[in-house]
């Protein structure tokens, strides 16, 4: 296997997107698949297997960062993976049975339907109003309390748990499919429907998808590795060398922040520029 490091630039790059992404709770692979895409025009199931790999070591070293905080439901998130691992493994197949544009295509569509998502869940006026409503509801009744490291205590309560296995079901399977969607529909559903706790609801998000990631990525290096040839391992390798030491910084400095950062304006900037990117894509199919 034959490595390059023409990519070297990848890593500042990755230290920027992970931090943005652990501090949010977005997906790092949602940055990362369009980048690999549009800037190293790499084949879009390889772009996706990189990024998700790449995920895998950022979203990894948040988790760690957030389990030392003691932030992480792990009830909930247990639920959660049983619906997202079987739709990931179910999206890893569907992703090597596409054709390239077909992938593209979906997951450009993607994109501009996370992005709309979130926009239209963060607008500050329903934040501002879910957070007011958010105030008298918990000191009356709440399902569940955590208590992080530090003796903050988080009182909450999950509402409509059907709804939020369906979302992890579809999550997982757009995540094993073109490597987004479950991060931010976990985001969407805890933080903007059920009012859980941002740090609480960030860090079991990042739990959930660290684990099934790793299932994801697992099926595409396979993937990779026995299907493709050694070429495309050794692309594959050659991005990821640079991509993974960069999310491994931004993952610890990302949870540092996210207490500092105003919530609303990264969710709104980057739901801009998930759905810019997307229709950029879509414009570049051919």
């Amino acid at each position: 296997m034959e490595l390059s490091f023409q990519y070297w630039y990848l890593l500042p790059i990755s230290i920027l997107i992970a931090t943005i992404a652990m501090s949010s709770g977005i997906g790092g692979a949602v940055f990362f698949s369009p980048l690999f895409i549009l800037l190293l025009k790499l084949e879009p199931s390889i772009a996706i297997g990189a990024a998700l790999a790449t995920e895998l070591f950022g979203f990894g070293s948040g988790m760690y960062a957030y389990l030392k905080k003691k932030l992480v439901d792990f009830k909930l998130g247990m639920n959660l993976l049983m619906f997202s691992i079987p739709a990931a493994i179910l999206g890893v197949i569907y992703s090597d049975a596409l054709p390239a544009i077909s992938l593209k295509a979906v997951f450009a569509a993607g994109l501009i339907f996370i992005g709309s998502q979130l926009f239209t869940s963060w607008r500050k006026e329903e934040k501002e109003k879910a957070d007011a409503k958010g105030v008298e509801d918990f000191s009356e009744k709440f399902e569940s309390c955590l208590l992080d490291a530090q003796g903050n205590e988080y009182k909450y309560t999950v509402c409509n748990k059907n709804m939020g296995r369906i979302f992890a079901f579809v999550g997982g399977a757009f995540l094993g499919m073109i490597s987004v969607g479950l991060a931010e529909l976990q985001d969407y559903h805890l933080i903007a429907r059920c009012r859980v706790p941002s740090p609480v609801a960030i860090a079991t998000s990042i739990y959930v998808v660290v684990v099934t990631v790793t299932v994801a990525s697992a099926g595409h290096f396979y993937h990779f590795a026995f299907d493709s040839g050694p070429e495309v391992l050794s692309q594959v390798v050659s991005v990821i060398i640079f991509t993974v030491p960069g999310v491994i910084i931004g993952g610890q400095l990302g949870p540092a922040l996210q207490t500092k950062l105003n919530p609303d304006v990264i969710k709104v900037g980057v739901s801009i520029l998930f759905i810019i990117v997307g229709l950029f894509m879509l414009t570049t199919l051919a």
